[in-house]
């Protein structure tokens, strides 16, 4: 089933009362260089807002296809580090964002989250570092051990049990990365216990397990850019990966 954009059943309909209720790109001509070519932020630009999820909104698709773009440049224009980290970390180790967050308008709510936090799997090294730098009471912050300390995904866990506190805006990028699949079923838990004391989260994600999240508002992200409202069996990572479970023989003949 292929969904209209940004329309489905009732069913999986984002509630956009959270801490940022929709995002959209300004008015008017956009530059031409990346990333402004990639479909998706085409997409974006020529069809209106985006609305989020009151509790957790994730973005699917293909690699390359703007999810990971998209979510960094609404972490950036929310005032978050782009290399991860919460609206108080301003290193910098190699600039490499794009300029997407200058032409992105966030419609917030009436609220304001507490906290905020950019979790960006492939630079959390990064945030390590700069936590360590930043001295013990940081530290003591994500649980008193150094993340260089802790497995990758022992890392990721700590951070979501000691960091990711009530009324929280939380930015995630293929957090899976980290993670084995207990570790998806644990952060999963810690997720739903955050959005049951007023958090919002965006996640961009390959994860069919993390899809799974009872009430989570997921966008497909198509080749050309589209982006769909999509049910949970019908979000391609889903898809693929239950047509692999049924029959890996047959997927192994055709790739090998």
């Amino acid at each position: 089933m292929t969904a209209r954009p940004y329309e489905l059943s009732e069913a999986v309909q984002p509630v956009a009362h959270g801490y940022i209720r929709d995002i959209q790109m300004t008015p008017g001509p956009h530059p031409r260089k990346y990333p402004f070519h990639v479909p998706a932020v085409t997409y974006l630009a020529q069809n209106g807002s985006l609305p989020l999820a009151e509790g957790v909104t994730f973005l699917v698709g293909e690699n390359g296809s703007g999810k990971s773009t998209i979510l960094e440049a609404i972490a950036v224009a929310a005032g978050m580090n782009p290399e991860g980290g919460s609206q108080n970390y301003r290193f910098a180790t190699r600039s490499s964002e794009s300029p997407l967050s200058d032409h992105l308008i966030l419609r917030w709510g009436i609220d304001k989250p507490r906290s905020r936090f950019f979790l960006r799997a492939e630079s959390y090294y990064n945030v390590a570092t700069e936590t360590e730098r930043l001295g013990p009471d940081q530290v003591a912050a994500m649980g008193g051990v150094s993340a260089h300390h802790r497995s990758h995904g022992e890392s990721f866990l700590d951070l979501m049990v000691h960091r990711f506190h009530r009324n929280g805006l939380y930015l995630l990028d293929e957090p899976e990365a980290a993670l084995s699949p207990q570790g998806c079923f644990a952060a999963m838990s810690r997720l739903s216990d955050l959005v049951d004391h007023g958090c919002q989260f965006v996640i961009a994600t390959h994860s069919p397990l993390l899809l799974a999240m009872p009430g989570a508002s997921i966008y497909e992200i198509a080749d050309d850019g589209a982006i769909s409202l999509v049910s949970y069996d019908d979000a391609l990572p889903v898809r693929l990966t239950r047509d692999f479970l049924a029959d890996p023989d047959r997927f192994l003949r055709h790739l090998l």
